[in-house]
């Protein structure tokens, strides 16, 4: 069996640290032989009930045992995992659930309400419930003859078109993060890896790869709190710790204390962390932040590691990969003009294969990022800002096309634009501009009342102006820059600060 799928590393895994302990999640505990044999029951529990190789199971849970057991278990029997975001909701839940057309779908309780008023009839089963799959729910079945390109997961993403799309990562991209990461972040056996982020992102699922590559043990908490997140990381023995970029400002902004150093943490991957916070994270904590550019159809094709630092950037280019910055004409532009980064992979099937519905993308294209990047002339790449319209925030990438049809839902709202603005904290915050309907009154709390039934919390606006009319282009475009330049000014209303209630137009 080729190592570069899921079953393969796992196999490898489990011969090599057999009685190490791998993981820890809730209350349980399993060392890397126990979530071998667990996989291998799972996969034949998933037969018992009717899934077969290539089908699509959906999951829609918080990070628990079970879907940890669904991911390796889909895997093992060649099937393909569906994690859904557990935020989604009315109609961008719908959509999803139309692309993927999962033939199973596991969730909690109150998850499972949303996927069935969202219309999905197919066979749902509730975590932790009598008849749901789970190891030892049947025979242990052989690993299925899985090739690095089969895909292993399809994970939703709004990439830089607009509504949300389903990416086909196969086995051989996780197995590639797994090394890659690994890699840069000197991973050895003896690591205790901790990690609050959901797995239905690819950030936790290749952390479960990376500890597979050094026999290392991670520890999954359900969620992140900033006021907890060093107490729980002490409690772990976790020595290398993952965060988002806004986490960061999030954990340097609570009171010191104790807790700072009552750890044994010493590195941390953190994507898009602001350059003023690495100094004062390392001296406060304790922890090397490690950074570099990766997305779910890509994989660490730029990056620094605990040796080689410089706030800020992305890092340099990673062994097996090749990046450009190339202009609107996909011509190279000289070291230390911006452009677009445009990516390609010399590993096989590192990258995703491609989206659901659409054609299988080249094994050897380049692959546009939609990232506007600065290459310096001794090789480091500086991130700029997003080309296209998504938002990202808080570790989530927005579509403000999904925003808007939703805005413009709402019977008072004539028409809207949504546009980042900056955060506090790093990355986006969410603004709409919002042009009333003639004639009528717009309750702005009506309006973000109507966004929070039909949208994920993180996709909620969170400043938004009244105008009488959109600045449009000739061809009657909305001219967002121009609205970004605008930005938030004294009469914009902050959904996160105002002491009174929304005003009334």
């Amino acid at each position: 069996m080729t190592t570069l799928t899921i079953p393969g590393l796992l196999q490898t895994a489990a011969r090599d640290h057999g009685d190490r302990p791998f993981l820890r999640i809730g209350t349980t505990v399993r060392t890397y032989r126990e979530t071998r044999e667990a996989a291998a029951t799972m996969a034949g529990a998933l037969a018992v009930q009717g899934c077969r190789p290539g089908q699509r199971i959906a999951a829609m849970t918080g990070n628990r045992i079970e879907l940890v057991d669904l991911f390796l278990g889909a895997a093992w029997l060649g099937a393909e995992l569906v994690p859904l975001n557990t935020g989604l909701r009315g109609g961008g839940l719908r959509h999803v659930l139309d692309q993927a057309r999962p033939a199973h779908l596991l969730a909690e309780d109150e998850t499972a309400e949303r996927v069935r008023a969202a219309g999905y009839r197919g066979t749902l089963w509730r975590a932790g419930a009598d008849g749901t799959p789970r190891p030892g729910g049947g025979p242990a079945f052989p690993a299925a003859p899985v090739r690095p390109e089969d895909t292993a997961c399809v994970l939703f993403t709004s990439g830089t078109t607009g509504t949300s799309r389903g990416v086909r990562c196969p086995h051989a991209q996780f197995v590639w993060w797994g090394r890659n990461v690994s890699d840069a972040l000197r991973l050895t056996a003896d690591d205790v890896l901790h990690t609050c982020l959901p797995l239905f992102h690819t950030n936790a699922l290749n952390a479960l790869a990376q500890a597979m590559t050094v026999g290392a043990s991670i520890t999954l908490a359900p969620r992140f709190s900033a006021s907890r997140y060093w107490t729980e990381a002490a409690a772990a023995g976790a020595t290398v710790v993952y965060l988002l970029g806004a986490m960061v400002p999030m954990l340097l902004a609570q009171p010191p204390g104790p807790h700072d150093r009552a750890h044994r943490a010493v590195r941390g991957l953190s994507p898009a962390t602001p350059a003023h916070a690495w100094g004062p994270f390392r001296e406060r904590f304790g922890v090397t932040l490690v950074d570099g550019f990766g997305s779910t159809e890509t994989n660490l094709v730029i990056g620094t590691t605990a040796e080689e630092q410089r706030p800020g950037y992305m890092g340099t280019l990673r062994e097996g990969f090749d990046a450009r910055v190339v202009d609107e004409l996909l011509t190279p532009v000289p070291d230390g003009t911006p452009g677009e980064l445009v990516v390609r992979s010399h590993r096989p099937y590192a990258f995703a294969t491609g989206y659901l519905g659409e054609p299988a993308e080249l094994v050897d294209a380049w692959r546009h990022t939609g990232d506007r990047v600065v290459r310096e002339p001794d090789g480091w790449f500086r991130f700029v800002d997003r080309i296209k319209d998504v938002i990202r925030r808080r570790g989530e990438n927005i579509s403000s096309c999904e925003v808007e049809t939703v805005v413009r839902g709402h019977p008072e709202v004539a028409d809207a634009a949504v546009f980042p603005v900056p955060s506090e904290l790093a990355e986006d915050e969410v603004m709409v501009a919002v042009v009333p309907r003639a004639g009528g009154t717009l309750d702005l709390a009506e309006v973000i009342r109507h966004c929070e039934r039909e949208l994920p919390p993180f996709a909620v606006p969170r400043y938004v102006d009244i105008l009488r009319e959109l600045p449009l282009t000739e061809t009657g475009k909305v001219r967002k820059a121009a609205l970004r330049r605008r930005g938030v000014t004294g009469t914009t209303w902050d959904r996160a600060t105002a002491d009174a209630g929304p005003p009334t137009r």
